[in-house]
């Protein structure tokens, strides 16, 4: 059995639970004659997106062809929606029997008509209202619904799933999936098969207690059918259950007690030839593997691939992808099933490109690597051994034994969520790729604690691509890219191909681009007048053909900063955006990205180094929504440098401890004394004032 591992996570950010937080680390070529034989079968008719990823293959491939490279060209906005309230917009929207159905920041759940636009009906899962804790744990972000037998599957950043009517929105049941009182939320979209719902949750690597699990339910009811735990527990917990064995003898210490993690917060593909569930699994936690597990073990089942029984939730074989994790690797990424032709043979294989930058090709009925290649810049392993599975690592890539180390990709991925798709006419996977390296730092900023900060362009060995993005066509028959086309923005959107020919993909930088899908040539792109992280989808209404993309930048950007800073501003309009051949609708304007900081200041007021210092350390809880070192990405949050609530000392105080704006998405941090809010005040204030001098000069 081949194996690998996974670290502490970004994707639900530790950063806001102050009391968790700082007790953490700061996260800071065409077809060949390995060709596919032909796509799976798509549920459902073409016209339809029924699934997260278009299909139960999860490949993000359209079978439509009206639009195609001859006329894209003719490509116009057909209509767009204004969602005021939305700050950072993940979701891949479904399309079902032409009702747009999909997700916003905190989980809100729309039905739009795909032809007009016009909202059938809104839900809002009130988490400020119900769970306002959980607020702490998580920022603003979902990723979406699933669809089955008329019901519209959600789940709310607390952790609650709901069923709902698809025509009406009206809940049919409700079940707590997390523990009120854990860490435990959810960001990503269920996954539905056979009578069964099944999600994840994230945030698992924040408590010392807390591990991941995935569980299913019955779709009509509600009823838990089954739950497997990705990582061990107790004796006691483990005892009967021959996978929690096994992976206990790869842990050393109280590690239920320091930490364990591998939580399924994104990736979850059903496989219905086989009946089995691939579930993808995160880094464990915390990143020091000498604190989570002194004395060494690979940390099963974390940075998984885990297929499980369908029916029973047992498992049936797991892939571990990065042994005792330490860089944040997650292996929670989409995995895509393919039948391709290798070496003369056909083969039913799983795809995935996760965090740590290889492209992986298993055989899925067994487990067993197939293939394994670098996308792109990689240096913590060298490659991957095909016998073993098990990565063959560079020495001096290991922090935990020399104190630091500078490696590619950071923590932020070669790939992350964004989905990639696979298009069985040109047997490539168009993934949107991200070159980013990161420096670790062993001990900051506090005891058995780990530094993180990505390597800009000026850095020690860092390259002209090193805080870029791409779309990136690669042959996972041959390993190798097929083409690529770079951005001068990192985090993009998710790609869509279709039988068109033609690749979609949004960028950072507000613009949704047409590439011909064997050469990369671009063929169209339209200003959308915000940055685009969500995939595209393409569906089709009385014979007319659609895509649709929903453009609201910000998630997990603003943890890294000025590093993925492009200059949106937290007020400017996030919309859904539908276009058509022949669109004639004229978007409205909307201000360009702008990197300069409009600070605010008040300059009569004596700041105290000893108050600055002390309120750097307590934002670092507030980062994950309102940007690393006080730099905003746009969203989830806006800068505080330029926020009036922010000038008050008494206004950041009834926001900050009261929950003033709860209901807006600011938790409230009722554990911070007026002491820590009146440093937090100092240390905005200070960045404020350094911004402002910036600027004058």
């Amino acid at each position: 059995m081949n194996r690998r591992i996974n670290i502490i996570s970004s994707k639900l950010s530790p950063y806001r639970a102050v009391a968790v937080v700082l007790l953490q680390a700061w996260i800071g070529c065409g077809l060949t004659s390995g060709a596919p034989l032909s796509a799976h079968a798509l549920v459902g008719s073409a016209a339809n997106w029924t699934t997260h990823g278009g299909d139960v293959d999860e490949t993000n491939y359209s079978r439509l062809d009206q639009i195609g490279s001859a006329n894209v060209g003719r490509l116009g906005l057909a209509w767009y929606r204004d969602l005021p309230g939305e700050v950072t917009l993940e979701a891949t929207p479904l399309a079902v029997g032409g009702v747009l159905y999909f997700t916003g920041s905190y989980a809100d759940v729309y039905a739009v008509d795909g032809v007009t636009g016009k909202l059938r009906w809104k839900f809002d899962p009130l988490t400020w209202k119900y769970f306002p804790q959980k607020m702490l744990f998580g920022f603003a972000a979902n990723r979406g619904v699933a669809y089955a037998h008329g019901r519209i599957f959600s789940a709310a950043q607390d952790g609650r799933l709901f069923a709902l009517d698809a025509r009406t929105g009206k809940v049919l049941w409700t079940v707590e999936t997390t523990a009120p009182n854990s860490t435990h939320g959810i960001t990503g979209a269920p996954c539905v098969f056979d009578g069964k719902v099944v999600i994840g949750n994230s945030g698992a690597d924040i408590g010392a207690a807390e591990r991941g699990y995935v569980t299913a339910y019955d779709q009509a009811t509600g009823r838990e059918v089954w739950r497997f735990y990705t990582v061990p527990g107790t004796a006691a917990q483990n005892r009967g259950h021959p996978a929690l064995e096994r992976a206990a003898a790869t842990w050393r210490g109280e590690y239920w007690k320091t930490g364990t993690g591998g939580e399924v917060w994104d990736g979850i593909t059903f496989d219905r030839k086989l009946n089995q569930i691939y579930i993808g699994t995160a880094n464990p936690g915390p990143y020091d593997p000498a604190v989570r597990s002194p004395g060494g073990g690979d940390n099963l089942y974390t940075d998984s691939i885990v297929a499980l029984n369908a029916d029973t939730g047992r498992m049936v074989w797991y892939y571990q992808e990065t042994p005792r994790d330490e860089w944040d690797y997650d292996a929670t990424q989409q995995m895509t099933l393919a039948d391709l032709v290798i070496d003369g043979k056909r083969r039913r294989v799983l795809m995935q490109a996760p965090k740590n930058g290889f492209f992986y090709v298993l055989d899925r009925r067994t487990g067993k690597l197939i293939s394994a290649g670098k996308l792109g810049k990689v240096t913590w392993a060298k490659r991957i051994d095909i016998a073993t599975g098990r990565p063959i690592e560079v020495k001096s890539s290991r922090y935990s034994r020399t104190g630091a180390a500078i490696v590619w990709p950071s923590s932020a991925g070669a790939h992350v969520w964004q989905a990639m798709a696979y298009d069985p006419q040109t047997g490539l996977v168009y993934i949107p790729y991200m070159q980013l390296g990161a420096r670790f730092v062993l001990g900051k900023p506090q005891p058995g604690g780990v530094f993180v900060e990505g390597i800009g362009i000026k850095d020690y060995e860092a390259g002209p691509h090193d805080g870029k993005g791409a779309l990136l066509a690669w042959n996972p028959v041959r390993q190798r890219r097929a083409w690529i086309h770079w951005h001068d923005t990192m985090f993009n959107g998710g790609a869509l191909a279709s039988a068109g020919g033609i690749v979609f993909q949004g960028a950072a930088n507000g613009y949704l681009s047409a590439y011909e899908a064997t050469t990369g040539r671009r063929l169209w792109r339209f200003n959308a007048g915000m940055g685009i992280i969500g995939a595209p989808i393409t569906y089709s209404v009385a014979g007319r053909q659609y895509v649709s993309v929903l453009a609201g930048y910000g998630g997990t950007a603003a943890i890294w900063g000025s590093v993925m800073n492009v200059g949106w501003k937290f007020a400017e309009p996030r919309r859904l955006l539908t276009f058509a051949l022949g669109g004639k609708t004229a978007l409205p304007p909307s201000p360009p990205p702008d990197l300069r900081v409009h600070a605010l200041d008040v300059p009569s007021l004596k700041l105290d180094p000893a108050e600055v210092a002390a309120g750097h350390a307590i934002y670092i809880a507030c980062a994950a929504c309102h940007g690393r070192n006080l730099v905003s990405t746009g969203g989830p949050a806006p800068d505080l440098r330029e926020s009036r609530v922010a000038l008050d000392p008494q206004s950041l105080w009834q926001v900050v401890h009261g929950g003033a704006l709860i209901e807006l998405g600011m938790p409230r941090f009722s554990m911070l004394t007026r002491k820590q809010v009146n440093d937090l005040y100092a240390y905005i204030r200070y960045g404020a004032r350094q911004a402002a001098h910036e600027a004058g000069k």
